[in-house]
């Protein structure tokens, strides 16, 4: 619940521009990609998003099989109840981690053209090689013609980034500050949540923003489940979260590198998001 208050944030336009842009182009990735009978999504969340990307298949009569991939049994039931109301689609939940859902969405013979869809600036969450990985991994599942719709987060200034992850209202500090509630909750530790403050610091070299959990006093912190206790040092942080932020050029560069082509590019210039549709070559 904390993230999706963050989404609702006026500092955080990411998901709001993402959904404009899908809003405004989704008729044109489905001109773009008219053989596609296969969706496959990664991380779905509510399934909104998902929902506007097909809508023009559905208004042309195009029947689409809709794979969700999520680690998450809630999001999936959430976004399966949202696609219901789509037609001439089919929903097939995959409750797996990314490679290993793109296995079992891919693993039936397929009839059609393919699309995988990864939005909502998720590549920020890899660092290079991973997201490398990643990408080349869901290349190695695409055939000649079939395409993929990445979201990815631009480079903006730094005041407007750092209030993205530090709002005045304090909803991303208290979504920091949750995953040590859940560290006492689950493992047994005896984290004092008013003892750590949030930090969010942009690192221009690596390009991401990185949220920090810093200790207010020398303390040491016990996690019984984890077998730990844990000594801090008075400003030393736990380093939580990376976001890593990319240019229009460096995202085409992603796609070159596993071995996509660039189709199109639509960017939001307000809130400096963009999507990114690559088409696998023969």
């Amino acid at each position: 619940m904390l993230f999706e208050a963050i989404c609702l944030l006026p500092w955080y336009p990411i998901t709001r521009a993402e959904t404009a842009l899908l809003d405004r182009i989704s008729s044109d990735i489905a001109d773009a990609m008219p053989a596609v009978t296969e969706v496959i999504e990664l991380g779905p969340g509510s399934g909104d998003k998902l929902a506007r990307l097909l809508a023009p298949f559905a208004r042309r009569a195009m029947s689409v099989s809709a794979h969700l991939v999520d680690v998450s049994l809630d999001a999936l039931a959430q976004a399966e109840r949202t696609l219901a109301r789509v037609p001439r689609v089919r929903v097939v939940p995959h409750h797996a981690a990314f490679e290993a859902g793109l296995r079992l969405a891919t693993v039936s013979p397929r009839t059609g053209g393919r699309l995988v869809a990864f939005l909502g600036s998720n590549i920020g969450n890899f660092d290079p090689d991973a997201a490398d990985a990643l990408m080349a991994h869901i290349a190695g599942t695409l055939a000649p013609g079939d395409g993929m719709l990445l979201g990815a987060d631009l480079v903006k200034p730094v005041p407007v980034l750092l209030a993205a992850y530090d709002d005045p209202l304090g909803v991303t500090a208290a979504f920091n500050r949750n995953l040590l509630a859940r560290m006492n909750r689950e493992l047994g530790a005896d984290f004092a949540l008013a003892r750590f403050a949030h930090t969010a610091v942009w690192n221009a070299t690596a390009s991401r923003i990185e949220m920090h959990l810093t200790s207010a006093i020398a303390q040491s912190v016990a996690v019984p489940g984890a077998g730990l206790v844990v000594p801090f040092d008075a400003g030393e942080s736990i380093w939580t979260e990376s976001s890593y932020k990319y240019k229009p050029d460096s995202v085409a560069a992603l796609g070159a590198r596993a071995g996509l082509s660039l189709a199109r590019q639509w960017i939001d210039d307000d809130a400096r998001f963009a999507l990114t549709l690559f088409v696998r070559r023969g």
